[in-house]
């Protein structure tokens, strides 16, 4: 059987096609690589907020994949984060929940055969019931633990990017640096790792994931703020199971840019990047476009 893998930025979703067109997915984390930019790993003062992501990716080239390849796919991803008044090692407890949802229409080929669909729904449910959060002079430091749900409509024969069919752990731990006195440069970088359950459809446990966002920004005016952002994502151990043929092997690159402002008579903050996939071992190389809204209420 000839392993296709096919794993999208927001869900990271994977897929293997065999020669005879039967398809079994692969499956990793659930974690997005690219979800966060500039300043990712720094988080908002005491409050209730809301977070919109919007992503649309487009991909047409599959290293060591499929010859024929395509896929578009846009994603929503609204969260809700409560950052409490509550001190837990100094820092601010919080916590948020992300309940995402999407369409994409992908199609792919080997010699012979093809597979294609469209598809639109509910996907796998993130909450987060420890979020912390420390500000000091210099320095913002976050860590976090998260648990994703497998609350979409998750099918074998379909990329997974939304519904993955199994439970998984995520720790967090990050920090924003500022260069200056001003504060007008902050370097960030925020790791991520998964930890996967079993998929009881195929009795596949995916492989642990690490993620590493990272972005440099510069403070253009005390509203606006322009930066490099990028994304390293890599499979750290093998898949699980009798029919696993993932191995640690596989990763991907992204490199881009950000635009972030706040609107002082809304409170409106939003976020515009875009980000270019390379370097990518048995993944799709695409383009990640997103953007990022967030409202105190």
């Amino acid at each position: 059987m000839k392993r296709i893998v096919h794993r999208l930025v927001l869900g990271a979703g994977l897929l293997a096609i065999t020669g005879q067109l039967s398809a079994q997915p692969i499956v990793a984390g659930h974690y997005p690589a690219g979800a966060e930019g500039i300043k990712g790993a720094s988080l908002p003062p005491p409050g209730l907020y809301f977070r919109d992501y919007t992503f649309f990716y487009t991909a047409d080239r599959f290293k060591n994949g499929p010859p024929e390849f395509d896929i578009t796919a846009c994603l929503n991803a609204p969260r809700l984060i409560w950052m409490t008044d509550w001190k837990l090692f100094g820092a601010d407890y919080g916590m948020d929940v992300i309940v995402p949802f999407g369409y994409m229409d992908w199609d792919a080929g080997v010699p012979g055969a093809t597979a294609g669909d469209s598809y639109f729904g509910l996907g796998d449910i993130q909450m987060e019931p420890l979020l912390l959060s420390w500000h000091l002079p210099q320095m913002d430091l976050a860590a976090g633990y998260a648990v994703w749900a497998p609350t979409g409509d998750f099918s074998p024969g379909r990329p997974d990017m939304l519904a993955k069919g199994f439970w998984s752990h995520m720790l967090t731990f990050g920090g924003t640096i500022y260069l200056d006195s001003e504060k007008s440069w902050a370097l960030s970088l925020l790791n991520r790792y998964e930890f996967c359950h079993e998929q009881e459809q195929t009795n596949i446990r995916p492989g642990q994931v690490y993620t590493l966002e990272f972005g440099l920004s510069k403070a253009i005016t005390p509203t606006l703020d322009i930066g490099i952002v990028g994304y390293w994502q890599q499979q750290t151990t093998d898949d699980k199971g009798a029919a696993a043929t993932s191995t640690k092997n596989d990763r991907k690159l992204g490199l881009g840019a950000e635009v972030s402002g706040v609107c002082p008579l809304t409170g409106l903050l939003a976020s515009a990047r875009y980000a270019y996939e390379f370097d990518a071992v048995d993944r799709p190389e695409g383009h990640l476009f997103a953007l990022t809204l967030t409202k105190r209420f």
